[in-house]
């Protein structure tokens, strides 16, 4: 496990949460699990309980999931296609009055994360994608005009890391790092 090297402890499931693309390209997901994965990301919290997240799932074998597979940049599509299920998530970037929704993006983040932490709970692992195409994704999909594509998590097993070449086991193994605190809090870091 690639468990993350935190300045004070944090709760498991967040110090042990990675972003694999080696994936069991054998391994199902209950449909329990997946329930429950998309329940956790219903309740995230959002700006006036506006819920402005779409989920479009595609299970592998399906043509959803085929789909978004197909949105995938190339180097996401060398490896996603092993998931057991690939999630696009899409805004809806207006409010219910026609003016912009500027909070949309941050409240399907919060979505994001909730997904990721009972996915990661459960004993999958999820790696969310930037890499892909929006609009074909919206062309492959039938994404109407009132919904912005702005991300795709993938969801599986993980396998060992040694299936994978290249740049991909290069970033699969590599020590996970983040900035530290006091790089990133500008005022007020606690001693």
């Amino acid at each position: 496990m690639n468990k993350a090297q935190t300045a004070v402890e944090i709760h498991e499931v967040l110090a042990n949460r990675f972003s694999p693309r080696s994936l069991d390209a054998t391994a199902k997901l209950p449909s329990r699990d997946l329930l429950a994965i998309l329940e956790a990301a219903r309740w995230a919290p959002s700006a006036n309980n506006g819920q402005p997240w779409r989920f479009f799932i595609g299970n592998r074998g399906d043509d959803t999931f085929t789909q978004i597979l197909d949105s995938l940049a190339s180097f996401n599509q060398g490896w996603a296609h092993r998931s057991s299920a690939l999630v696009l998530v899409a805004g809806v970037h207006t409010r219910p009055d026609g003016t912009p929704n500027k909070n949309f993006l941050y409240d399907c983040g919060l979505a994001v994360s909730q997904m990721v932490f009972e996915t990661h709970h459960r004993g999958f692992v999820a790696h969310q994608m930037t890499g892909f195409d929006a609009e074909k994704a919206a062309e492959n999909l039938g994404i109407e005009n009132s919904l912005v594509a702005v991300v795709v998590v993938s969801i599986g097993t993980q396998a060992p890391s040694e299936q994978l070449q290249g740049a991909m086991l290069e970033r699969e193994i590599a020590p996970r790092e983040r900035k530290a605190l006091s790089e990133i809090v500008l005022k007020g870091l606690p001693n």
